[in-house]
């Protein structure tokens, strides 16, 4: 009984070590408050987030950073998009997600007959905000690439997406939107772009956005038609479109992505080390290691973890409850690696 103790007392700390020592490695995010002097100090916030380890090159002038904007829906706000920021952090992009409207603002009306149904005056305020947070967000990060950013966008952040890669070309170096209606696609084919389609009969794009599967070959574009809702693509949809998106968006990444920039497995100091194989499975899989474990659900962290003599059912808790929350990333955890979920 006591060796049991002495083992679970032993395995509670070496778990918060490597907790801390991993967690380095996790995402941060942080809200940033700006105010636009030349419209009425107007309040543009903006929700970042960045890998620790590669913020801290970047801070010491190791390496530059490449961005992605991420353009929220309209009345959703800019942090509800952390599942899809998640995915390109931790691939070492400095994601940037401004708040593009405000309680204050006129509501958006559609205008049947007018150039994108009316909504053309919101679409040029949210490419005013990207252009106003990136110039603010050069004075706290200098060492990121702010020329030629990634574009993401859902819904009316996918037109606003679609209408700022149009407008300046050279700005941009890939573009994913989830289900933007309004903006046509860019064909001339000058950067990749992935798009996903929403099943959902209350919001079909107007004529002529999405082009046809012969035109989407010939100019690098890739279609993704899914099942789910149009409110689905956001952190408070279900988490198998989350999980489905991510996978499908990863793989875009590892494809378009001209640097070495990959979530890379870290090592972890070994956790368990116990001649008793059976005494840690028990010490591990005890109550008292359960709710340590659940606390341990951190922020995604891509980790090679060394566990010597400890049962496949004990590294199976470790995996899913100390290192990865499958709502929020769509990695499995297996022969001590973290690889995609097929």
């Amino acid at each position: 009984m006591k060796r049991g103790i002495t083992v679970l007392l032993s395995l509670t700390a070496l778990l918060t070590l490597a907790y801390f020592t991993a967690s380095k490695w996790a995402i941060r995010h942080e809200t940033i408050s700006f105010h636009d002097p030349e419209r009425d100090n107007r309040l543009v916030a903006v929700d970042i987030a960045v890998r620790w380890d590669k913020e801290m090159q970047a801070n010491a002038g190791m390496i530059t950073l490449p961005v992605t904007i991420i353009n929220h829906g309209n009345t959703v706000k800019h942090t509800e998009y952390s599942f899809l920021a998640n995915v390109f952090a931790a691939r070492g992009y400095l994601v940037i997600s401004p708040q593009h409207d405000l309680p204050t603002d006129p509501p958006m009306v559609t205008k049947v007959g007018e150039i994108y149904v009316g909504r053309l005056p919101q679409i040029q305020r949210g490419i005013a905000n990207i252009h106003f947070a990136i110039a603010e967000m050069k004075k706290i990060q200098p060492n990121a690439d702010y020329n030629r950013v990634t574009m993401v966008g859902h819904s009316m952040g996918g037109d606003i997406t679609m209408y700022f890669a149009k407008q300046y070309p050279d700005e941009i170096k890939k573009v994913v939107t989830l289900d933007n209606l309004r903006v046509p696609f860019l064909t001339e084919g000058k950067f990749k772009i992935l798009s996903f389609r929403s099943h959902d009969t209350q919001f079909k794009p107007d004529a002529g956005v999405v082009p046809d599967a012969e035109e989407c070959e010939k100019a690098g574009i890739t279609v993704v038609n899914t099942d789910f809702q149009h409110n689905d693509m956001r952190d408070t949809g279900p988490d198998a479109a989350k999980s489905s998106i991510q996978t499908m968006l990863d793989k875009f990444l590892e494809d378009t992505d001209t640097s070495s920039l990959r979530p890379v497995p870290t090592k972890v100091p070994v956790l368990v080390d116990c001649p008793n194989a059976a005494v840690a499975n028990r010490a591990v899989t005890s109550r008292s290691s359960r709710v340590l474990l659940n606390r341990i659900s951190a922020p995604p962290i891509f980790v090679n973890i060394s566990l010597r003599k400890v049962t496949k059912s004990a590294r199976n808790l470790l995996a899913n409850k100390a290192l990865i929350s499958q709502s929020r990333w769509p990695y499995n955890f297996r022969d001590g690696m973290l690889t995609p979920v097929a």
